[in-house]
């Protein structure tokens, strides 16, 4: 605890916190305002949990960016998801609020109802597409009377290149939603809008001992289900896609009378996966393909448009992206920056663009490094003082409404849903979390109890403990707390730190809360 004593002679300090000089008690003068709330975050980081660890802590006011409590703030550090937040700036500043990607259906004008050539499924990048949604566009190629294609069906997702992963993502993670590969023309599998992914249904059969129920969305002829998993008396069930092929392994229990459980895992090759569910969409609307099905090539000039679909606008994908942490939208964005700038949508294209894209807003990208857009790879390196100026400087941006909107809330949404209850910071702080092994971060807003609004950012590296979240939610607390009057113990007091608990060791708590299925957020 910082104090400011009167007395510079020889003192003892008394258990009250006052001090005694011969016998004679003074009170100890304790300092407020912004020195009292440096105080309190300094108490904070005390934990022994962030011992020899990596901490860089940078709080300054949102309107004129004075640093008001900085730590270690131009370390650098790996940030996880707080990469998202130059990603969707950068995306907003580049493309616009009202940018949407357009999926193409072209071919050969049909003559009584047949396409004389091959049919092309042109992808832009749009990583919202739905079984739905690809119904549709064969629905509105049957409404033009086509029941034939007398070519081949191809799919052109040649507005990436065919880098599906990012620099350093985890050989352990790649069959999970959160490390999908990345690719312009893909499918998600509900709409969470988890791209290149399949989600499994597992249920109970009709006794205990039958084999479960299982089914796939969207549904398709890509992947693969190896079916062990039984009906039982509790639900415990693994499910695992191979590391070098597409074929889903489901075994264990899951719990008779129930509804079930559900899992989702990432395919090899997203854009077969979106061809095959267009094929047989296609199927359904009473369409024949006479040929195969083609990959990778690009759409000749020539054909026209037959059919479309257009995504919904970027200013309600970064909600979509921001408050729950999606990892394969924010990745599919990072290469659409680069696409737009370039021509060539790749992780180099994407990373300039994104620096292009807040540097005029006050951030120095000379000391970071950013090379995908989730924050899944640990080559990230960004420091606590470029986020926070990153927030200070949105301010100006006439799209900072959108990207303040979509961060998520303290104790009421997104992955914040559970967090900071019960304290000022509640439904005050707006902020992005970031979550990986040994790595935890929360960068964003809060407005303190005078009513200033701060920028504040925490990123914490090299920690063993399963979790450090709570520090971070003590420390937004304080600030929330914070006013000029207080001192550190009154702003401590103010905040409730003491009832926000250290959680008990947990190995989810190295995902985003939104990323354990079902979700615990």
């Amino acid at each position: 605890m910082r104090k400011r004593t009167l007395i510079s002679s020889a003192i003892a300090v008394t258990a009250a916190g006052a001090i005694t000089i011969a016998g004679t008690v003074v009170a100890q003068a304790q300092e407020t305002g912004d020195e009292a709330l440096a105080a309190a975050i300094d108490a904070i980081l005390t934990d022994k949990r962030l011992t020899d660890s990596q901490v860089g802590v940078t709080v300054a006011d949102a309107n004129t960016g004075e640093v008001l409590y900085e730590r270690n703030g131009a370390k650098r550090a790996i940030p996880g998801s707080n990469d998202k937040l130059t990603t969707t700036a950068a995306a907003l500043e580049q493309l616009g609020g009202d940018f949407k990607y357009t999926t193409e259906v072209l071919g050969d004008r049909p003559t009584d109802g047949v396409v004389a050539g091959d049919l092309y499924l042109r992808g832009s990048g749009d990583p919202t597409l739905l079984e739905a949604d690809y119904d549709r566009m064969a629905e509105d190629l049957a409404d033009r009377g086509i029941s034939t294609i007398d070519g081949d069906l191809v799919a052109d997702d040649t507005a990436f290149d065919s880098v599906r992963s990012g620099t350093e993502w985890g050989w352990s993670d790649l069959q999970f939603t959160y490390a999908a590969e990345v690719s312009a023309l893909t499918v998600a599998s509900g709409d969470d809008y988890n791209a290149g992914s399949v989600r499994v249904f597992i249920k109970p059969g009709a006794a205990e001992g039958d084999p479960a129920q299982l089914s796939m969305a969207p549904a398709n002829d890509y992947v693969e289900i190896v079916n062990s998993a039984t009906t039982g008396t509790t639900t415990s069930v693994s499910v695992n896609r191979d590391p070098h092929d597409n074929v889903i392994r489901v075994s264990g229990t899951v719990k008779l009378g129930t509804n079930g459980t559900y899992a989702t895992r990432s395919v090899i090759e997203p854009t077969q996966l979106a061809a095959d569910v267009f094929a047989d969409s296609l199927a359904d609307a009473g369409i024949t393909v006479n040929g195969d099905l083609r990959f990778g090539e690009t759409t000749p000039q020539g054909p026209e448009t037959l059919a479309s679909h257009q995504s919904r606008t970027l200013t309600d994908l970064t909600a979509v992206i921001l408050k729950p942490s999606n990892a394969s939208v924010a990745e599919a964005l990072f290469k659409t920056l680069g696409y737009e700038a370039t021509g060539t949508g790749t992780f180099a294209s994407g990373k300039a663009a994104t620096y292009a894209g807040i540097e005029p807003y006050g951030v120095d990208t000379g000391p970071i490094r950013q090379v995908d857009g989730s924050g899944i790879s640990r080559h990230n390196m960004m420091t606590s003082n470029m986020l926070a100026d990153l927030l200070v400087g949105a301010k100006k941006a006439d799209w900072f409404g959108t990207w303040y909107d979509s961060l998520p809330i303290a104790c009421k949404d997104g992955t914040l849903a559970s967090r900071m209850c019960g304290t000022p910071a509640a439904e005050n702080v707006r902020a992005k979390t970031g979550s990986m092994t040994s790595v935890s971060a929360l960068s964003g807003y809060v407005t303190d109890a005078d009513g200033r609004e701060l920028v504040f950012s925490v990123i914490v590296n090299d920690f063993l403990y399963s979790t450090v979240k709570d520090i971070e939610d003590k420390i937004a607390a304080a600030i929330a707390a914070h006013t000029t009057a207080a001192t550190e113990a009154e702003t401590l007091r103010s905040a409730n730190v003491d009832d926000i608990e250290m959680p008990a060791e947990d190995p989810n708590h190295s995902l985003e809360c939104t990323w354990v299925e079902p979700a615990v957020c």
